[in-house]
């Protein structure tokens, strides 16, 4: 009895016929009810002592137990185990531990929770797989083309996610989102990303979308934009904006062209615009955050926006 008075529980011995013969360390929610001659009733109240009569009805042999579980003002949940127990003198009690289980209920519940939400977000992410894997497919020319692309895509992917992840799944800050999709194609020209405006907590949705579309921007740079020839900064931006009435959030890519000869030749702009990067950029993205975006290629930039309300920017 000792030891299980040391771990919280509280113990009551009734004999037979229900009468309270001792009772200790009771948890406070009831002990304003112990009395000089406590009864169920008078302790725990109507409704719980006709749960425990009902438990304790057919207990009347030694090994014979049963138990049930109690929630008392929603967050607090006891577990009440009922068992007769033949003492040395005085013959068959019936002995009650009460436990308190609302911790680790609380644990349960918010682990079930937390199970929901992962699988939840793992077949969102499952789709989003999905659909790169096809579009992929679709402007690929060979399976060469395909693993290089889906590849890059699906680094992209998982860095955002490794963001979301570290956050505890609240989402990723603009600024770091940046930074990490930037990382891996411009390793040493870093100082020609300039990032301003405003360091946005993004939704887990929109930092897996954003960071595609980052990913497809700096890729173009890299490969089409002369990046590292024409010495010139890429302006990346985001800024909380009004639009049509709404609280919204504007993400800005500008970026200027070295050219040969001057112009951008009509088959490259051609190759900027006719492959899955458009189609993430003008569709995919903007569809995922119910927003609008605005992808201009001249002879002397490349600009992309992106404006969607902040409902759908963070949570």
């Amino acid at each position: 009895m000792p030891a299980l008075v040391d771990l919280g529980a509280s113990v009551i011995i009734q004999d037979l016929d229900r009468n309270y013969l001792f009772v200790t360390n009771l948890p406070s929610v009831w002990s304003a009810g112990l009395a000089e001659s406590p009864s169920d009733s008078s302790l725990f109240g109507g409704d719980i002592a006709e749960k425990l009569k009902m438990l304790k009805d057919g207990i009347t042999e030694p090994g014979q137990k049963k138990h049930l579980e109690i929630s008392v003002n929603s967050d607090e949940i006891y577990e009440f185990r009922v068992q007769a127990v033949a003492l040395a003198a005085g013959g068959v009690h019936l002995v009650t531990t009460i436990v308190d289980r609302s911790e680790e209920r609380h644990r349960e519940r918010l682990l079930r929770a937390l199970l929901r939400e992962v699988s939840h977000r793992s077949k969102n992410l499952l789709a989003i797989i999905q659909s790169i894997a096809l579009q992929t497919a679709r402007y690929s020319v060979s399976l060469d083309m395909f693993l290089n692309k889906f590849r890059g895509r699906l680094y992209s992917l998982s860095q955002s996610q490794d963001l979301i992840t570290d956050s505890s799944w609240r989402g990723a800050y603009f600024f770091e989102l940046v930074r990490q999709q930037t990382d891996k194609y411009l390793p040493e020209h870093q100082q020609q990303v300039k990032v301003s405006g405003d360091d946005v907590l993004l939704s887990p949705n929109a930092s897996l979308h954003l960071g595609l579309a980052l990913h497809e921007l700096i890729v173009n740079a890299v490969s089409h934009g002369s990046l590292v020839k024409s010495g010139r900064a890429i302006a990346i931006s985001c800024n909380r904006v009004q639009a049509n009435g709404q609280d919204c959030l504007e993400v800005r890519w500008e970026e200027g062209l070295a050219l040969v000869a001057g112009r951008l030749d009509a088959r490259e702009e051609d190759s900027l615009k006719a492959h899955f990067g458009s189609t993430v950029l003008e569709r995919v993205v903007p569809a995922s955050v119910n927003g609008k975006a605005h992808y201009v290629i001249t002879p002397e930039r490349i600009s992309y926006s992106l404006v969607f309300p902040l409902e759908h920017a963070s949570e």
